[in-house]
């Protein structure tokens, strides 16, 4: 099963013997993948849509790897003895913030997050640092003309509140190979961003002072690498 540049991002982050739930499985690509391979101990695939599942369900007996399915919202169906390890992929940064949030035990530091937002990768860093998770590692990838991030994150830390101009990256993200590509495709859509606010015929003064502070951030990061 091959595996798209954004899954196979996700897949190489994920522990060796790792005990895995993957919520919104779609198809199962990712556990089936890492099953077969024999890089996690055991998995399961967690979906909202019972068609996505049956898929899933008929692929892993095609691979012929054994994958518990769960037909459910987020965690819902997922106990926390059940897995070490959760991936959550292909959803907006909001949506993966209400579902860590509907399974508090995800913050016991005892289970490590993989976080691969579509959209609101900053609003999702700002949720994460302010319930206490501590993000170890980011892994930047491209697809396409797309530009994604997987975030490894772990609860369990000091809940702390970070502006969202200072959301756009982490410490671990500079430090992660592809990280200067990243953030120049950052800087260009964000100094679009502010561009089209400052055409604007009433700018909103608090949202352009915001703005102005996400691009300095942004630009002070990548002048900080070279």
């Amino acid at each position: 099963m091959v595996l798209t540049p954004r899954l196979a991002c996700l897949a190489a982050l994920v522990p060796p013997g790792a005990r895995l739930a993957d919520v919104g499985t779609d198809h199962g690509k990712l556990p089936i993948a890492l099953l077969r391979a024999g890089r996690v101990a055991s998995a399961i695939g967690s979906d909202i849509g019972a068609g996505p599942l049956g898929h899933a369900a008929r692929n892993a007996q095609e691979h012929g790897v054994s994958l518990s399915l769960r037909l459910a919202p987020g965690l819902d169906a997922v106990r926390p003895d059940e897995c070490d390890t959760v991936s959550i992929a292909g959803m907006g940064g909001q949506t993966i913030a209400d579902i860590l949030r509907a399974a508090p035990w995800t913050a016991d530091g005892a289970h490590l997050l993989l976080l691969q937002p579509m959209t609101m990768a900053y609003e999702l860093r700002q949720w994460l640092w302010a319930h206490g998770y501590a993000i170890e590692r980011e892994a930047p990838c491209r697809e396409g003309r797309r530009h994604y991030v997987v975030i490894a994150a772990r609860g369990g830390g000091q809940a702390r509140q970070v502006p969202l101009a200072q959301c756009a990256f982490s410490p671990a993200l500079l430090r992660a190979d592809g990280a200067a590509d990243y953030l120049r495709h950052l800087l260009v859509r964000e100094r679009r961003a502010l561009a089209g606010m400052e055409r604007a015929e009433q700018p909103d003064p608090q949202r352009l002072d915001d703005q102005r502070a996400l691009v300095r951030a942004i630009n002070d990061a990548l002048e900080g690498m070279k």
